[in-house]
């Protein structure tokens, strides 16, 4: 969901600049796919990087856990009792249950990991979450660029490009509901708007840039 909206909204944003100061679909078109492949390129880099991140720090705080276990085993336990305490559980209740979580020390680091830092292991592949965003960001950041594949005005193209991008905004918005089981017409609305916002921002820039260098317009003529 994420990479698809962020490739919809930076695209029509993109394609909308470009068009207010190319006024050229062929140009927008070039500049609209380079820009695709480029956010794709470095949203999948960042997604990889990130999640790989997330795991050598799991990894690092694991150790550490098990490192402590062995040294200062009485401070560990006494971490338990605490924290077991903390959620309302009687003195008996506890001390089983520092029993017999102490009893294996993979569950005991597991504990640890899980109530004491609040992590829970990463286990995606990092190339996978990668991929996964690159190819959700290039799938966002087709709609706004077909209407360029097939007119030839400029500001029509645009106009296209905007319903279509504004119909798959309301989409992910829709769609996104399955997992935050929001209301589906709030959330397409409010996903069309961040979209229709993104959009009038890039075409007004675009015209600035278009107003105070002329030249720009006339790159490709």
């Amino acid at each position: 969901m994420f990479g698809i909206n962020d490739g919809l909204v930076s695209t029509i944003g993109f394609v909308a600049g470009a068009t207010g100061s190319l006024m050229q679909t062929r140009l927008v078109l070039l500049t609209g796919v380079a820009s695709v492949v480029a956010g794709a390129l470095s949203m999948g880099i960042g997604a990889y990087l990130a999640s790989k991140s997330q795991r050598e720090f799991f990894a690092s705080e694991k150790a550490r856990e098990h490192r402590e276990i062995e040294e200062v085993p009485e401070d560990e336990r006494k971490e338990i009792r605490d924290i077991y305490a903390r959620l309302g559980f009687q003195p008996d209740e506890v001390e089983m249950i520092v029993r017999r979580v102490t009893s294996n020390k993979d569950l005991w680091v597991q504990t640890m990991m899980r109530e004491e830092l609040g992590i829970l292991e990463e286990t995606v592949n990092p190339a996978k979450i990668g991929l996964l965003m690159m190819a959700a960001f290039t799938v966002g950041g087709i709609p706004p660029m077909l209407p360029y594949m097939f007119m030839q005005q400029p500001l029509a193209a645009l106009k296209m490009a905007v319903i279509v991008s504004l119909v798959a905004l309301f989409l992910v918005g829709v769609a996104k509901t399955a997992l935050t089981q929001q209301p589906w017409l709030k959330s397409g609305v409010e996903v069309v708007f961040l979209g229709s916002l993104a959009a009038s921002i890039g075409f007004g820039i675009g015209k600035a840039v278009s107003w105070l260098w002329p030249e720009v317009g006339a790159v490709g003529l």
